[in-house]
């Protein structure tokens, strides 16, 4: 395991941990119980201090946008959808070291509404949060964050004002301190230099002229100050990567142009400044953003509920390095010839982990009729990947990600394409407060996996029908075992694994693989692509593919092979406490899986093939724990003499 590196404050010079994306943001799904809910996003904002940006989804009690933070504390917000000044509430009651706590009233804790929190935390080089009073004279004001601010929202607290938006973008990117645009208004951008002096920014200082909206005399003002890093972030295990970026481009009304921001986002804002009048536009991965079936997106600058703005919800999908636009979505975020302007925060964690229990996690899925897969859930995890079945008789297996879109499912033991009618395992955010998606197949029982650096990651992509496609991705290393399936045809599936090579290609169908460049290209995976050849099952024209990536992180996960000896061994994988999940595969058997919660014990253990819909059988001895990985016996489908075998392992 490779050692956190310890990285100085810029400010200060004192050495501090590094810093993580999800130290600082958290996109977080709950349902309202009108009684006091505590919501555990892994967020300092009692110590650190912060902004909680919170916004309805649906339910019968419309909501406006509200901001509560720090600066002004938990009994003051403001709305980023009117004019109103600074109001008084009890919706909040406290700021916590991993989140916050509501009361339960009718805003922001109304029974059996759906809500969103984004939640960003002062950091430099991401985020800062300024109060100062209006002078009616031209200012600069003070800030911490550190770098030349991105954007700038300000908004009068002691009366009723519109509010004033600095973006970087505004303007085409020329002379952007000459223009603002107001966030509770699809108006575009205007040129007009009383909000901002018609000075830009800087790395300590924001500038205020004499217009109401940033600095009326006697008036009271708060600035919520958002970073661009352009290879200046200090983010991550070394302290160099870029987690936030401001940017804007010209939208040409095609399919699929793509914006390259360097990293795979988790939340993007978009706004028009010329051309049509848009709204502000809000998108996560945690409610949905991605290829199909369509994206859900918030307005910031009206109360209506999820994808109730102008123009329907489709705005393209994320990528391992930025996010492509969808020509036939939203004039918002693709008109051609138009300004738009973003802000997007990327995905994390950037650092890889150091024990399975946030990244992996597996049980029984609760038997009512609602079937919520949090029960299966420990340590807050928030999955992007589910693996459930039935462990009965003739039960298929089902597969859902979070980058597939709602209620899209596929069968690791069929051929079939992406289907909508197995439930859905990604309503909301796993491991918050509530029950999560539901699963539509009783008796259930499920596998998690998180994404992170090393360990696991997902992919989407559109074959190109080349004879070696790059696909970018963000595992960090070469993976070691990849899974592909078409979303969109009825195809094999296809799986990569190292000890195989380039030239072979496995499926979940069982028996032997096959052999071929048309699979997996004619070139070596790196740490930052993978290869696809022309195959239909990998990388066909047109076609919409999935890829799951899979690697070793010593004392986590283990991807390896071994050979047989018709005897017993150890496969010593490097782990201390035993393996929590194993799979194990020869050249011409099934594949097959075993778990601690099921039972990896020293007697009989119960096992499930992934290329059958078969019950679970549990009068067999295959397996044993063992505290380096586990044990093996002369047993035909994992310890034959002389077969070749790979196995995936992670460790308890």
């Amino acid at each position: 395991m490779t050692a956190s590196k310890i990285v100085l404050n810029a400010a200060s010079g004192a050495a501090s941990d590094p810093v993580d994306v999800d130290d600082v943001f958290s996109t977080t799904i709950y349902e309202g119980t009108s009684s006091s809910l505590a919501i555990n996003n892994g967020i300092d904002l009692s110590g650190e201090g912060g902004l909680v940006w919170s916004s309805y989804r649906s339910g019968s009690n419309a909501v406006s946008n509200w901001l509560i933070d720090s600066e002004r504390g938990v009994g003051k917000y403001v709305r980023s959808n009117t004019t109103a000044a600074n109001g008084t509430t009890s919706e909040m009651t406290s700021f916590n070291s991993n989140g916050y706590t509501l009361s339960g009233g009718t805003e922001l804790g109304y029974n059996n509404q759906s809500y969103v929190s984004w939640t960003f935390r002062k950091q430099k080089r991401f985020f800062d949060i300024v109060t100062y009073n209006g002078t009616g004279s031209n200012q600069s004001i003070n800030h911490n964050l550190d770098s030349i601010p991105g954007m700038i929202f300000v908004k009068k607290t002691s009366g009723a004002e519109n509010w004033a938006v600095y973006h970087r973008g505004a303007n085409a990117g020329t002379d952007p301190e000459d223009y603002y645009l107001r966030l509770n208004s699809t108006d575009n951008n205007t040129n007009n230099t009383t909000r901002w002096q018609g000075v830009a920014p800087t790395s300590t200082q924001f500038h205020v002229g004499t217009s109401t909206n940033t600095n009326g005399n006697g008036e009271t003002y708060i600035a919520y100050l958002f970073a661009h890093n352009n290879n200046d972030g200090e983010f991550g295990p070394d302290g160099d990567q870029d987690i936030i970026k401001c940017g804007h481009y010209t939208g040409n009304s095609s399919s699929y142009p793509s914006v390259d921001l360097g990293f795979e986002p988790q939340f993007v804002m978009f706004k028009a400044t010329n051309g049509n009048p848009s709204n502000w536009l809000v998108y996560d991965s945690m409610r949905g953003y991605h290829r199909s079936p369509h994206d859900f997106s918030l307005s910031w600058d009206t109360q209506s509920a999820e994808n109730g703005v102008s123009g329907g919800g489709d705005a393209g999908f994320l990528t391992a390095t930025g996010f492509d636009l969808d020509g036939a979505g939203l004039t918002a975020v693709n008109d051609n010839g138009t300004n738009i302007i973003y802000m997007a925060i990327r995905r994390g964690p950037l650092t890889p982990p150091e024990s399975s229990a946030s990244v992996f996690n597996n049980g029984a899925v609760q038997n009512n009729t609602n079937r919520n897969l949090p029960t299966a859930l420990t340590n807050n995890q928030s999955p992007d990947m589910v693996f459930w079945r039935n462990t009965g008789t003739s039960q298929n297996w089902f597969l859902q990600t979070r980058l597939h879109g709602t209620n899209a499912a596929l069968i690791p033991n069929a051929s079939n394409s992406q289907s909508t009618s197995y439930g859905n395992a990604f309503t909301k955010e796993m491991g918050q407060a509530t029950a999560d998606g539901t699963i539509s197949v009783t008796n259930s029982y499920g596998w998690m996996w998180s994404r992170a650096p090393h360990f696991f990651d997902v992919v989407t992509y559109k074959g190109s029908g080349g004879a070696s496609q790059s696909i970018s991705h963000n595992l960090g290393k070469i993976p070691e075992m990849i899974w592909v399936k078409c979303r969109s045809d009825s195809t094999n599936w296809a799986i990569y694994h190292t000890a195989t090579g380039l030239s072979y290609v496995w499926n979940f169908s069982g028996g032997a693989g096959g052999s071929g460049n048309q699979y997996w290209g004619t070139a070596a995976h790196t740490s930052s692509v993978f290869k696809v050849g022309s195959d239909t099952d990998t990388g066909d024209s047109g076609r919409d593919y999935i890829a799951w990536l899979f690697a070793t992180v010593d004392g986590v996960s283990k991807v390896g092979s071994y050979t047989g000896n018709g005897s017993t061994q150890t496969i010593d994988c490097g782990f201390t406490n035993g393996a929590k999940l194993v799979i194990i595969k020869a050249t011409n058997a099934s594949w097959n899986i075993w778990d601690s919660v099921r039972g990896i014990v020293a007697g009989n253990d119960p096992r499930l093939q992934l290329d059958s819909n078969a019950a679970t059988k549990d009068d067999e001895d295959f397996i044993d724990p063992h505290s380096s990985g586990f044990s093996l016996f002369n047993q035909g489908d994992t310890n034959s003499n002389g077969t070749q075998y790979i196995f995936y392992a992670v460790a308890a």
